[in-house]
């Protein structure tokens, strides 16, 4: 039995790198923990540890508005609660902000059920925002590509992270 291709945690700090990323601003869940051990641990890029998701736009607003280049990540529910800053601030305001979106209950080969998942491409597409989805190191660059589109629309851009990481 073939193994499916990983998305791997060495492989999104190497490309979070090169497109100069400063901080990520993140509430880390189940399913990206191992990312998470990482970034705290790493030298160069800022980990800022959030205690709600509604939270994360305005901090990145803040980073942004000092010069930073920061990035965020949250899971998919995470997403539907931080909806209101997400709309106020970096839609109404064009921030150029690259959303890394964990896709809880994701299901490649067909329908799933986890309304989490269901739901989640609808609402980006009402937003209006660009979206791709990311299943192992081999689509990292979409990363690089949905980061260079939210500074050029300006505006936000989601990646769906579609797969766990591995360490």
């Amino acid at each position: 039995m073939a193994l499916e291709p990983a998305l791997t945690t060495r492989g999104m700090l190497d490309t979070l790198r090169e497109l100069g990323v400063t901080h990520v601003v993140w509430l880390p869940d189940s399913e990206s923990g191992f990312l998470y051990r990482a970034l705290a641990e790493s030298p160069d890029l800022h980990l800022v540890p959030i205690a709600r998701e509604g939270e994360a736009v305005a901090i990145a607003a803040g980073l942004l508005a000092g010069g930073k280049r920061p990035v965020v990540i949250v899971q998919s529910t995470g997403f539907y609660e931080s909806g209101d800053s997400l709309r106020g601030l970096a839609i109404d305001c064009r921030l150029p902000l690259l959303l890394l979106i964990g896709y809880r209950g994701y299901n490649p080969h067909g329908p799933t059920n986890d309304s989490a998942a269901r739901f989640l491409e609808p609402v980006l597409k009402a937003w209006e925002l660009p979206t791709s989805v990311l299943l192992s190191d081999a689509d990292l660059h979409l990363v690089q590509r949905a980061y260079h589109q939210a500074r050029q629309r300006p505006g936000p851009v989601a990646v769906l992270l579609g797969r766990e990481y591995q360490a």
